[in-house]
C-alpha cells in the first residue's frame, strides 16, 4: 500500500502532473504500472478520506490543549509507530513543522495503512501527504521535502 500511495505522490501530486480523475482510469494505470487491485483499492480509498479531512466543516483534530501538554499514544499506535516514529513527530512539533491538528492527520492515516511493517521512511511521505493536502502548511512541506530529499546529504539532527 505505502509503494502505490508514494507512486501516486511522486508520479501524479508533487510533480504536478494532471491527475486523471477518472478512478477507473487511474486503476487502470496503476494496474499497467505492476501494482495489485485490491491494494490499489485501499490506496485510493485511504487519500480519499485524507482529503475528507480537509473538507469537512467539522475538524476532528481540533484540541484546545495547552502548549505544554503532551500526546499519549494509545497501545496500538505505539505498536504501529516505534519510538525513532513518534521521536520524529516530536521533533517536528518543537521545530513547528506539525501542529497538534497536523500531528493528529497524520496519526490518523498512519492508523489507516493496511500494512504490516512501517518504519521512519513510511512516516515521512505520510507527513509530506498531510502537509500537502492541509491548506497553509507549504512552508512545514517544504521542510519536511527538505528532511526527506536531503537525508542523503546528513542527519536530520
Amino acid at each position: 500500500m505505502m509503494d502505490i500511495l508514494m507512486y501516486l505522490f511522486e508520479t501524479y501530486i508533487q510533480s504536478e502532473a494532471e491527475l486523471l480523475v477518472d478512478q477507473d482510469e487511474l486503476s487502470e494505470e496503476l494496474l499497467r504500472a505492476g501494482f495489485h487491485q485490491d491494494d490499489i483499492y485501499k490506496s485510493l480509498e485511504w487519500l480519499e478520506k485524507l482529503a475528507a479531512l480537509q473538507e469537512t466543516e467539522h475538524i476532528p483534530y481540533v484540541n484546545h490543549s495547552a502548549i505544554t501538554s503532551m500526546r499519549i499514544y494509545t497501545a496500538n499506535e505505539m505498536l504501529r509507530m516505534d519510538t525513532a516514529c513518534r521521536g520524529f513527530l516530536l521533533y517536528l512539533e518543537q521545530i513547528d513543522v506539525l501542529n497538534t491538528d497536523t500531528r493528529e492527520m497524520v496519526i490518523d492515516r498512519v492508523m489507516e495503512l493496511d500494512t504490516q511493517e512501517f518504519i521512519l521512511d513510511d512516516l515521512k511521505w505520510i507527513i509530506l501527504m498531510v502537509l500537502f493536502n492541509a491548506p497553509g502548511n507549504e512552508a512545514a512541506y517544504d521542510q519536511v521535502e527538505e528532511l526527506l530529499y536531503g537525508a542523503e546529504d546528513g542527519g536530520l539532527h
